[in-house]
C-alpha cells in the first residue's frame, strides 16, 4: 500500500500544491497505519497515542478529500467543460462517501474504546486497510480523469479560459 502511495506521489507530484499536500498526508496516514498494523497486539497497550494519531490523520485525510480536493477537481472539470469527467466523478462519489463513512465509523469506535482490545483492533485495522486501499485507488482515478487529462489541454493550449486559473 505504501509503495502505491509513493508511486502516486511520483506520478502527480508537482502538479499542484493542494494535491501534493494531500498525497503527503496520505503517505503519513499509511505510515501510521502500518506502524499499528505490524504490532496490533502490543501498540494500544504500550502506546495508545499511536492509535489516536492514526485516527487524527484519518479524519484529516478524509475531510481534506471531501471538502477540498474533490471540490477542486470538480471545479477544474467544470472549467474545462469536461462532462465525461463530471459524469465519471458522479459515479465514484457514492462509493467514496460510503468509504468516508466507514473511516469515520472506525474513528468513532476507537473514540468509544471499542478498538483497545488487541483482538478487536486486529480486525478493525484489517478492515481499515482494505477500505483505505480501495479509497486510494478511486482517488487516483479521480486525479487521473479530472486533473491529469486537463493538464494535457493546458500544455497544448486547449484551456477553456486561459485568463482564469483552473486550480
Amino acid at each position: 500500500m505504501l509503495e502505491r502511495c509513493q508511486n502516486a506521489q511520483e506520478r502527480w507530484g508537482g502538479v499542484h500544491q493542494l494535491i501534493d499536500r494531500w498525497l503527503q498526508e496520505r503517505q503519513e496516514l499509511v505510515s501510521a497505519y502500518q506502524a499499528l498494523s505490524l504490532e496490533p497486539t502490543l501498540t494500544p497497550i504500550t502506546d495508545p497515542k499511536r492509535l489516536e494519531h492514526l485516527c487524527d490523520l484519518l479524519v484529516d485525510y478524509v475531510s481534506a478529500g471531501h471538502f477540498e480536493i474533490y471540490e477542486q477537481l470538480m471545479n477544474e472539470a467544470r472549467a474545462f467543460d469536461d462532462q465525461r469527467g463530471l459524469d465519471f466523478a458522479e459515479t465514484l462519489y457514492p462509493r467514496l462517501q460510503a468509504l468516508t463513512d466507514q473511516a469515520l465509523n472506525f474513528n468513532d469506535r476507537c473514540d468509544n474504546g471499542e478498538c483497545h482490545d488487541p483482538a478487536r483492533l486486529m480486525v478493525e485495522l484489517k478492515q481499515l486497510g482494505q477500505l483505505l486501499s480501495e479509497r486510494f485507488e478511486l482517488e487516483d482515478c479521480l486525479i487521473e480523469v479530472l486533473h491529469n487529462s486537463h493538464q494535457q489541454l493546458m500544455l497544448t493550449g486547449g484551456v477553456a479560459n486561459p485568463q482564469q486559473p483552473v486550480f
